[in-house]
């Protein structure tokens, strides 16, 4: 199998089990429905190890743009083969939700909650304030790849890597998600929802294209700062990348508190 077909199928079982989990709690009718939050983010982790022990001798199993782009940021893989990466996390992912939507056929019919069913396969925010949830965003996907530095910075038992990163994705979600869903993966995002633009899915609703570009700008910045944050902080290699990023994400940062601060003088 090429590295490129590792990516596609490990993308493709991350969506599988991760959209999955999601259609069990939400949807009407199934045996899961309401079971909560803790089961997804637990669901969740357990798909990111499912999906590394998958393809992780083949093509490492980034399964995530963003962990690509932090993981070229910091050295850690070569930056001519970050597009043909991210084209192959792209494709699994949309594959993986496509076999989601074939799974939960009776459910979509039977469930009226537009936005559950957009669930499935997209996240949202718990409060939408876009440059807020931008922020979450790349908070998440900085510890994301920033974890994933420190786990390869250390040696464990021959096989148990998975599961520590998956140990990671759940505590990201159980601490960091409640605000957005933790996307923390332009692909994890962007492919399911092309996938429900596209699908017949009953009474759907929209695909809430407005909000698209945080899980897709968010988790990009986050994981290129984490691979720059790490090389600067841990390894004292300071590049122009990692200051402009600096100023890029104080900006943000600071942008973000005023607004969330003048809303709340408002509302007082």
């Amino acid at each position: 199998m090429t590295e490129f077909m590792g990516e596609v199928i490990g993308t493709m079982i991350l969506i599988i089990f991760g959209a999955g989990v999601v259609g069990g709690v939400v949807l009407k009718k199934s045996k899961a429905e309401g079971s909560g939050w803790v089961v997804i983010t637990i669901a969740w982790g357990i798909a990111v190890t499912m999906g590394v022990y998958a393809v992780g001798q083949i093509s490492d199993a980034h399964l995530n743009p963003a962990v690509t782009l932090g993981l070229a940021t910091a050295g850690d893989f070569p930056w001519n083969e970050v597009p043909l990466y991210i084209v192959a996390q792209m494709i699994g992912a949309i594959i993986g939700a496509i076999v989601v939507f074939f799974h939960y056929l009776p459910h979509w019919g039977a469930t009226d909650d537009q936005g559950a069913k957009l669930a499935v396969f997209a996240t949202d925010p718990a409060i939408r304030s876009p440059l807020s949830n931008l922020v979450s965003e790349m908070i998440g996907t900085f510890m994301l790849v920033m974890g994933l530095l420190f786990i390869g910075a250390n040696e464990f038992t021959e096989g148990l890597n998975p599961v520590i990163v998956g140990l990671l994705i759940v505590v990201i979600g159980m601490s960091l998600g409640g605000t957005t869903g933790y996307a923390i993966n332009p692909a994890r995002d962007l492919g399911p929802r092309l996938a429900h633009t596209f699908l017949p899915i009953p009474k759907k609703g929209s695909s809430d294209w407005g909000y698209a570009w945080v899980p897709l700008f968010g988790p990009l910045l986050g994981g290129a700062y984490g691979g720059a944050f790490y090389m600067a902080i841990f390894k004292e290699q300071f590049s122009l990348t990692f200051w402009l990023l600096s100023l890029l994400i104080i900006a943000i940062f600071y942008s973000a508190a005023k607004i969330e601060v003048k809303k709340a003088q408002l509302e007082y």
